[in-house]
């Protein structure tokens, strides 16, 4: 069922100058994060534009009310856990409120003390996260990587019958621009019998979207495939940093460890449910011949409006293109179609053993890559393992990353008939 309102109207305009034509937030959006200024503590905010409303300070200064005001007091804290905890109609609520005081010229003087200039804030990570776990349900970057190492069969049995994940490390997630550390750890050299240790020189991307769990479920509780939808309040892109190296030597036979679990960038706003409603669009049909899903992994209103219009970008700025002057080199593009199961199919598998789900956890979709070059979400894929290095504009290649060079991830959002949506940046840098 469809849940445009008018806050998703193409003809509303905010007041705020700077949201306006503003790539990723326009009115339309009203992403939620985390933010404070020098000597100041972290707290709430909303994206409009190139300004952050202090939901703190406007909720001190009697901006909400009744319903509204209680949902506002759970997005205006040090940390966004008790606004995930909220049910989609209080969430709901408190956009259309943010959405009128952000466009109804007549609040225009009431509000504008409230807003803060994005340019002079730090933004955190927007949520306390208990738990994260990635999944693996890129099929493309499925097939690419296991061509490379079992080109007759390069997806095992199991990955068309059941969602691939594993957990992560919670603590290791940090929000966009915080250093990348070049990871220490074991790998074998080809030809040589005995691991040595080192920091890694294989350090690579994973571009894939971040999913944050809202009302989660209980400890042997499940959720219905057809519920589960409710249970993601939003989401951000995601890198999940991969020291391809340490990987080749540990992952037999329990899989990620210390390749993955150093550092996990994500975008610092909360691009919610509510403002994804215009961007739906049917999960793309499995290929003939592929398995249906079990029955617990099926919903047809799922299939027919669990994806999204989405398309995602990764790009590269080497030291030497900064000191250039030069604008960063997109290292791939493509769409977020491209992901074999829907979110809904990860939140409901995920929960399916009796697994508790809380406000604030973090599921990763895995790397999301296209079936050739135009769009690989890694640079393992785009290298065929290092084989084939990357040329740059300014003549440099690169395999796998370098110190120095940074990392940019973005997402638009974009349907006919409505205003473009986008996440903000997702950036690291290798220290």
């Amino acid at each position: 069922m469809s849940r445009l309102d008018e806050t998703h109207d193409p003809a509303r305009t905010s007041w705020v100058e700077s949201a306006v034509g503003h790539p990723d937030f326009p009115i339309q959006n009203l992403p939620h994060g985390i933010f404070n200024r020098a000597g100041e503590a972290p707290r709430g905010g909303v994206a409009i534009g190139d300004l952050i409303l202090d939901v703190a300070s406007a909720t001190a200064a009697g901006l909400f009310e009744g319903e509204t005001l209680t949902a506002a007091q759970a997005a205006a804290g040090e940390t966004l856990n008790p606004w995930l905890a909220l049910s989609p109609a209080e969430r709901r609520a408190l956009r259309r409120r943010l959405s009128a005081l952000l466009s109804d010229t007549d609040q225009t003087e009431a509000v504008r003390p409230h807003l803060v200039a994005s340019s002079k804030v730090r933004l955190h990570l927007p949520a306390r996260i208990g738990d994260y776990t990635d999944f693996y349900a890129g099929i493309h970057h499925a097939v690419n990587v296991g061509r490379l190492f079992r080109p007759d069969n390069p997806l095992l049995p199991n990955y068309k019958h059941v969602p691939i994940g594993y957990h992560g490390r919670a603590s290791s997630v940090v929000a966009s621009g915080h250093p990348v550390l070049r990871p220490h750890g074991q790998t074998l050299t080809p030809g040589v019998e005995t691991p040595t240790y080192g920091p890694s020189r294989r350090l690579d991307i994973e571009l894939e979207l971040g999913v944050w769990i809202g009302q989660g479920c209980a400890l042997g509780d499940t959720i219905p495939i057809h519920e589960a939808g409710r249970h993601i309040a939003g989401l951000c892109l995601l890198n999940d940093w991969s020291a391809r190296d340490l990987q080749a030597w540990e992952y037999q036979p329990l899989g990620p460890f210390l390749a993955k679990n150093f550092l996990t960038t994500v975008s610092p706003w909360i691009v919610t449910t509510e403002a994804l409603e215009p961007f739906r669009i049917a999960q793309p049909q499995r290929p003939d011949g592929d398995p249906r899903p079990l029955p617990y992994l099926w919903d047809d209103q799922d299939q027919a409006r669990g994806a999204f219009a989405l398309e995602l970008e990764s790009a590269i700025l080497t030291p030497r293109m900064r000191e250039a002057g030069e604008t960063h080199f997109v290292l791939g593009r493509g769409p977020a179609t491209n992901l074999y199961w829907t979110l809904a199919q990860l939140v409901t598998h995920h929960a399916s053993n009796g697994c508790n789900l809380n406000p604030g956890d973090l599921l990763g979709t895995g790397t999301i890559s296209t079936p050739d070059d135009s769009g690989c979400g890694s640079l393992l894929e785009l290298t065929r393992g290092g084989q084939n290095p990357i040329r740059l504009p300014n003549g440099e290649t690169r395999t796998f990353l370098e110190s120095g060079d940074e990392i940019i991830l973005a997402g638009r959002l974009g349907a006919p008939g409505f205003v473009a949506l986008g996440f903000g940046e997702c950036r690291g840098t290798i220290a």
